[in-house]
């Protein structure tokens, strides 16, 4: 036929011709739907290419009128799900898109367009991890290679090492199998080897210029590895081809977040949720880019539209709890501990609703039963981590063994000679963020945030040219040559030049954990200032135990971690403290908050810097602060924090006792004495 008004000549051979129109004229498909309608009222198929095809055609309420309730009675078949689900998505409604879409794999296991579009709606509504399960499904159903499917079936069952040797042997036989490259990438993301699935996407690119869903897991493991401008540079390839994706858009907004570039990041999000509005998950995203930006009311307005759409998302609550100024209405704990007495709810939300309770009683001065959610919001997340403190201390003793005075003497030509950057060290919630308010306050420096490229550079060591017999870190240390330290020095700088917005002459990065790269700090850069953020270790390490991070920092799940990190940090800073005297300087948190003007002069003294007087005035700063104390430095400075730790001093014996002579021996403080003699 060649239009709608032939005469048809059978309802199959119409039906036929109507389905293949549906991709290449989907008005013409609905209309020859409808007349094979007229001749033959209610057929299944021909419903379902009518609504199929009104879809295509923009026609989102028609078609929803066709297909819900085709879906419902076809309750044994796939198709009109998968076409319900693709519909709904296109309208916004990406929970009932995820449930139809949900009916019509569980319906047809390999239906591999079906397993694709739940995995982009899971994406949509920020479950990475129920994405990762339904791409990898996709993978298993899309392939009949057998080795292919194999491989898919281990990753699909988690089982990882299985999937990767099948991967790899694969690709020995078979080097540019492409559907195998970004599988074994996917395997290197689960495993967080996110440089290895770089190099795989890389290769199945140049392979496969147009294999979009490689690209957009190349854009995301780009934005992991702390790449925004490449990782935007292919979101905007891809969203050429698709400007409404919602995940693509996503995912730009986070990078644009990533890299200071708020405003931008906002608008994109707002982009987003105008056409997509019923997204709990992008709500919450969007509130901590308004948090960040100091929009506060707006970010708890944000977050609580997130909670409406997605009662049991206890990261949202977590998000309003973190604000630290934040109070909850009575309501709003009540409807936590509802959530909580759910048996069907993920530890992930689990976790996040007790960190937010513990958080809430504590402001209600209800101490016991606060700890208690503590203790239990910390037991869920260290149950799904690694980590070993005896490794920890044993880095220190490496480093200790590496870092000598004899080691620095021999290199002190070495690095590059800028004095650019700032690197505030020490423990999370030690006051790291005030200090930064406080120098970003300076027209001279400029804060930007925890930048994850000195660690990244420490990674890299073990891996370079220069490095045959693979030595750990910080053994690689003593490979680098004076050439070798000025490039990383370089290196540094380009990387990190995307976070400077001002053209201020210095810049701070504030990562905590840089403290166990001090010698790679002071072989890279020389005239770099290092200054070290001190809090007493139980007022820290407890502060620490009530935080849930996002990432990292798996050291303050357990009191006994905590203590003993602590202590590990302390001996690594001493020891420095007398390899290169005097090229640390030490803020006591209790003294800046004792005699702030005289701490501050001593500050900007270090750095070099005269005495400006906004300093004082941090917090009028206006200068997006996404750390955990983003609120607290807008506001002055306050001694509230200073006790809060003895309110659970009952329970604090594990880390009292981990923390040993270091909680003896912290500095005496003004203002702190009581703090000592409860020690």
């Amino acid at each position: 036929m060649s239009s709608a008004q032939e005469p048809v000549g059978s309802v199959e051979v119409a039906l036929k011709h109507a389905t293949r129109l549906l991709q290449s004229d989907p008005a013409l498909a609905a209309e020859q739907a409808l007349e094979i309608l007229r001749v033959v009222p209610d057929q299944p198929l021909g419903l379902l290419v009518l609504g199929a095809a009104k879809r295509g055609c923009g026609q989102l309420s028609e078609a929803l009128a066709v297909l819900r309730p085709l879906a419902a009675q076809q309750k044994n078949w796939a198709l009109p799900h998968y076409e319900l689900g693709l519909t709904l998505g296109a309208d916004g409604n990406h929970a009932g898109a995820i449930t139809a879409l949900g009916n019509a794999t569980r319906l047809r296991p390999d239906f591999a367009d079906a397993w694709r579009a739940l995995g982009d709606e899971l994406i949509c509504s920020g479950d990475g991890d129920g994405a990762d399960s339904a791409y990898a499904q996709y993978l298993k159903a899309s392939t009949k290679d057998p080795g292919l499917l194999a491989a898919a079936e281990a990753l699909c069952d988690n089982r990882i090492p299985e999937a990767e040797a099948r991967l790899r042997k694969i690709l020995q036989q078979h080097p540019t199998d492409v559907a195998a490259l970004r599988m074994l990438a996917e395997v290197a993301a689960r495993l967080r080897r996110y440089k290895d699935a770089e190099a795989l996407l890389v290769r199945c690119l140049e392979l496969a210029p147009g294999f979009n869903a490689a690209r957009h897991n190349y854009a995301v493991i780009l934005h992991r590895r702390s790449k925004p401008a490449a990782a935007l540079k292919e979101l905007e390839k891809l969203l050429a081809l698709e400007p409404r994706n919602p995940g693509y858009l996503n995912l730009k907004a986070a990078v644009l977040a990533g890299m200071g570039e708020f405003s931008h990041s906002l608008d994109v999000y707002q982009e987003v949720l105008e056409a997509y509005p019923k997204q709990p998950k992008i709500w919450m995203s969007y509130g901590h880019a308004l948090k960040t930006s100091a929009r506060i009311d707006e970010g708890i307005a944000a977050y609580r539209k997130s909670i409406a759409q997605l009662p049991s998302l206890g990261e949202a609550y977590w998000s309003l709890a973190n604000l630290k100024t934040f109070r909850f209405e009575a309501s709003e704990l009540d409807a936590m501990k509802v959530q909580l007495q759910r048996g069907d709810i993920s530890d992930d939300d689990r976790l996040h609703l007790h960190f937010a309770l513990g958080k809430a009683l504590e402001d209600a001065g209800q101490y016991a039963q606060s700890f208690e959610h503590y203790l239990q919001g910390n037991e869920l997340r260290r149950a799904a981590i690694g980590y070993s403190a005896d490794e920890t201390s044993r880095d220190v003793q490496r480093s200790k063994a590496v870092c000598t005075p004899e080691f620095f003497a021999a290199r002190a030509n070495f690095g590059n000679n800028a004095p650019d950057p700032i690197f505030i060290i020490g423990l999370p919630r030690a006051g790291s963020t005030l200090i930064e308010q406080i120098l970003s306050s300076h027209s001279a420096v400029e804060g930007t945030k925890e930048l994850a490229e000195i660690g990244m550079l420490a990674k890299s060591l073990r891996d370079r040219a220069g490095n045959p017999a693979k030595l750990g870190y910080p053994e690689a240390l003593a490979l680098l040559s004076a050439e070798d330290c000025r490039e990383l020095g370089d290196s540094y700088l380009s990387d990190t030049r995307i976070h400077r917005k001002t053209g201020a002459a210095l810049f701070i990065d504030k990562m905590p954990n840089n403290f166990a790269h001090l010698g790679l700090i002071q072989l890279i850069f020389p005239n770099a200032k290092i200054i070290d953020a001190r809090r007493h270790p139980m007022a820290c390490c407890f502060s620490g135990f009530k935080q849930h991070f996002a990432r990292g920092q798996h050291f303050t799940y357990r009191l006994e971690d905590l203590g003993r990190y602590y202590r590990d940090y302390v001996e690594l800073l001493a020891h420095f403290d007398a390899v290169l005297p005097g090229r640390i300087h030490r803020v006591i948190y209790e003294r800046m908050v004792a005699d702030t003007e005289t701490e501050v002069r001593r500050l900007l003294a270090y750095c070099g810097l005269p005495f400006e007087e906004q300093c004082l005035r941090f917090f009028e700063n206006e200068r997006p602060v996404s750390t955990a104390s983003s609120q607290q430095v807008r506001q002055p400075i306050f001694r509230d924090s200073l006790d809060q730790w003895q309110h659970y001093q009952e329970w604090l014996g594990p880390l009292r006792q981990a923390l040993g002579t270091v909680l003896s021996s912290y500095p005496d403080v003004p203002g702190f004495e009581s703090a000592q003699s409860m020690t």
